[in-house]
């Protein structure tokens, strides 16, 4: 049974979203980085846990993105954690801002990548999931894997 590889562009996936949240709605979205920070990014150093995006002052930022401090990066001082700008159109931004303001939903980011040279990052509109969701997801993921070793 082989599982399926990451393209060589993505530099890390944020498998927890899809456990936690229905997603819908997925966008490309640039993301403003120090240049450190990019060499962090390339090695890998990126980790997910609890990040989201809020709408403030007309921008969108993400928020609880850890990037690991470079090491080399000599004196300059790093905030592993601090609010990243995403580069998104303004009404790209009015409009996720709305859909998160009325119906309860949640951004957050999907996958971050390597898009023509750029770090790009995906993001998508989440809808929390009940107890009974994640049980109704565990069963079909179940179901799925007892038919594919029935096919094998």
């Amino acid at each position: 049974m082989s599982k399926k590889k990451p393209s060589p562009s993505t530099i890390a996936v944020n498998r927890k979203a899809r456990h936690l949240y229905e997603l819908s709605d997925f966008m490309e979205a640039g993301i403003s980085l120090t240049g450190p920070e990019v060499k962090s990014v390339r090695a890998g150093k990126v980790n997910f846990i609890d990040s989201y995006v809020d709408f403030r002052n007309g921008q969108a930022l993400l928020l609880s993105l850890h990037i690991a401090p470079y090491a080399n990066a000599g004196y300059a001082p790093q905030d592993p954690d601090r609010p990243r700008v995403l580069l998104l159109h303004k009404g790209e931004i009015n409009r996720l801002a709305a859909q998160t303001a009325q119906k309860g939903l949640t951004v957050v980011p999907v996958k971050l990548y390597f898009s023509r040279g750029k770090i790009k990052v995906e993001i998508a509109l989440g809808r929390g999931k009940k107890l009974f969701d994640h049980r109704e997801s565990l069963k079909r993921r179940a179901a799925e894997r007892d038919a594919a070793r029935e096919m094998a």
